[in-house]
């Protein structure tokens, strides 16, 4: 166990003392105690109707208040604001101020007077209702809100209507706080004395029946009758403790391995027709993409911010349809809500609710097809570990959970990757990588890859879209995008990064200082995209696409040679007038002076504006 700050220690002692001390003074007193004066048939009478009274309130509590904390912790406007202020007012009020405002509505020559609560043990539940709901219902409000949204939006794609989502996802990963919440409401309405006294006199709860006791017989009945009180509440609060208590996660199994890749190798399915059009209008932010794609996988590039994830939620219906066109193979999608788009959606962080195995998450889809989860079990190497939870998985085992979960619906169209290989090691991300890619090769679905890694999009993707700040900088196919980038801030995007500058000659090569001359075109095509001779010209090459070689073209020399890492060390050269940041092969122990190879088609160029 780690150690607390002294300070912290301190303080949390004095207060814990404090609170302490009374219940120590009382134990002082037990032998001032008059045992047999006390009217045991009437205690026992008053704490049967506290029992009763506070039971019955925490039930209409959780009945009514577990919804308004969703709706709380879900709704938004200066309403929800203000119903959240109303409900907390209980918190602020004297007791006895709730019982008079309470007698105001309910009491004689109340609007609801003629109801005849008062002096009723109806009454005595209205009052702790009101003194007790804003336990729970700040409880609940606060465990729906920490819920991931992702956690919802993956069960509407999934088929799940609202009332679903909420039985089966919110409720479920809400319930220890909620329980919680229900025994801190249960304890305050069986200790509630001041909004009691005022609306509900008779008959006696056991908070009133001690300060009757209290005025006529003093002290020396004051023990006899808080025992049953604290023992009452002290068995509530070891069965709530009890019920709310952590479950021990166990560590994460080492995964099994996945069948070989060749079980999943089929012809390529046909292409797919996407046409999206999106416009997104968001204070300081504007997305407005446009795309016709025909092409079985598609990535979205970008930076953070740009716009990607949002991308992808308008494709699987998860936000507001004004603005968004979908249509795949001519059918429109936009008028669909997510749970009839047959969307297989694997979100960032992989959205697997706490509450369920791997097993029940695999099948948690409404149209889940029970052989086809078994066989996606069987093939991402989940059967081992379908009695595990989400905790107790690795991530790469929570990757391929998601994956099988949102593939073993009845009917797919469109498989939606929102960065799914992002939290994973780089090994472990090529290897998923592969695998994955090796499963949607034969499935006839479009499938679009959010990303922000250009070689996870050029491995993975047919068409490519570059997003910068809401907009298209390029689109088109990924082997002529990665060619072409069309600009120098797609080429960053790509991986490639600003080397130096240089002049056009007119043989079509790039002088670039100290006698270096690049060649950029290549030796069977002629390059239209070359700015003519003598044009001031930015030229950029990815740090891999640059190779040491004793019979290079172009004479460098290697300023600074790092250490080893994920199989490559990185270098800094000079060529030319540019410095360059390149990775060669760890063996390599160059030094000094030395050459590099480049292929002109991989260099890329841009006019100096």
């Amino acid at each position: 166990m780690r150690r607390m700050p002294g300070a912290v220690g301190v303080l949390a002692c004095v207060l814990g003392l404090w609170l302490l001390a009374p219940f120590a003074a009382g134990l002082l007193r037990l032998g001032d105690a008059d045992w047999w004066g006390v009217d045991r048939a009437a205690l026992l009478r008053a704490a049967a109707v506290s029992v009763a009274s506070a039971s019955v309130a925490t039930l209409l509590i959780g009945l009514f208040g577990i919804p308004l904390g969703y709706v709380l912790a879900r709704g938004r406007g200066w309403w929800i604001a203000c119903l959240g202020g109303v409900v907390q007012l209980p918190l602020a009020l004297p007791p006895l101020a709730g019982g008079v405002l309470l007698l105001f509505l309910l009491g004689y020559g109340g609007p609801l007077g003629a109801l005849g609560l008062s002096e009723h043990f109806a009454g005595i539940v209205a009052a702790e209702i009101f003194v007790a709901s804003p336990f729970l219902i700040i409880a609940a409000r606060s465990a729906f809100a920490a819920i991931d949204p992702a956690m919802e939006d993956v069960a509407a794609t999934l088929g799940h209507g609202p009332g679903g989502i909420f039985r089966r996802v919110s409720l479920p990963l809400a319930w220890r706080p909620i329980l919680a919440g229900l025994v801190l409401a249960w304890l305050r309405a069986f200790g509630e004395f001041g909004a009691t006294v005022m609306l509900a006199y008779h008959p006696y709860s056991l908070p009133v029946f001690t300060y009757v006791a209290f005025g006529e017989a003093g002290l020396p009945s004051m023990l006899p009758v808080l025992a049953p009180t604290l023992a009452l509440a002290a068995l509530v609060l070891a069965a709530g403790r009890w019920l709310t208590r952590p479950v021990a996660g166990g560590a994460a199994p080492p995964g099994a391995p996945l069948p070989p890749l060749a079980a999943w190798e089929a012809a390529e399915a046909p292409p797919r027709h996407l046409e999206l059009a999106l416009r997104r209008d968001l204070p300081g932010f504007t997305l407005d993409l446009m795309l016709d794609s025909r092409a079985r996988r598609i990535a979205v590039l970008g930076p953070s911010g740009s716009g990607k994830s949002m991308t992808l939620r308008a494709i699987a219906g998860l936000d507001d349809a004004a603005g968004v066109q979908v249509r795949l193979d001519g059918r429109d999608l936009s008028p669909l809500p997510p749970d009839r788009r047959a969307v297989a959606y694997v979100p960032q962080g992989y959205a697997l609710p706490a509450h369920l195995t791997v097993a029940r998450q695999v099948t948690f889809a409404t149209d889940c097809v029970p052989d086809r989860a078994a066989a996606w079990m069987a093939a991402l190497g989940l059967e081992a570990l379908s009695a595990r939870y989400p905790h107790e998985l690795s991530p790469g085992q929570r990757q391929r959970v998601a994956l099988a979960r949102a593939l073993s619906r009845c009917r797919v169209d469109l498989v939606l990757l929102d960065e799914p290989f992002a939290a994973l090691d780089v090994p472990l991300r090529a290897r998923l990588r592969r695998e994955v890619l090796a499963v949607l090769r034969g499935m006839k679905v479009l499938t679009v890859l959010v990303t922000h890694d250009p070689a996870e999009a050029l491995a993975m993707a047919e068409d490519l879209v570059l997003l910068e700040a809401g907009r298209v900088i390029r689109a088109g196919s990924a082997a002529d995008v990665f060619a072409r980038p069309g600009s120098e801030l797609a080429a960053l995007l790509l991986g490639a990064g600003p080397m130096g500058d240089g002049m056009v000659t007119p043989e079509g090569r790039i002088d670039v200082g100290l006698g270096v001359a690049l060649r950029v075109r290549h030796p069977e095509r002629d390059d239209p995209a070359l700015p003519p001779p003598g044009t001031r010209v930015r030229w950029a090459a990815r740090p891999y696409q640059i190779r040491l070689a004793t019979d290079g073209a172009y004479p460098a020399h290697i300023l600074w040679r790092g250490l080893v890492c994920d199989g490559q060390r990185p270098m800094r050269l000079r060529l030319g007038d540019g410095v360059l940041e390149i990775l060669a092969d760890p063996s390599c122990d160059a030094d000094g002076a030395c050459r590099v190879n480049i292929d002109p088609s991989c260099i890329q160029v841009w006019p100096v504006r």
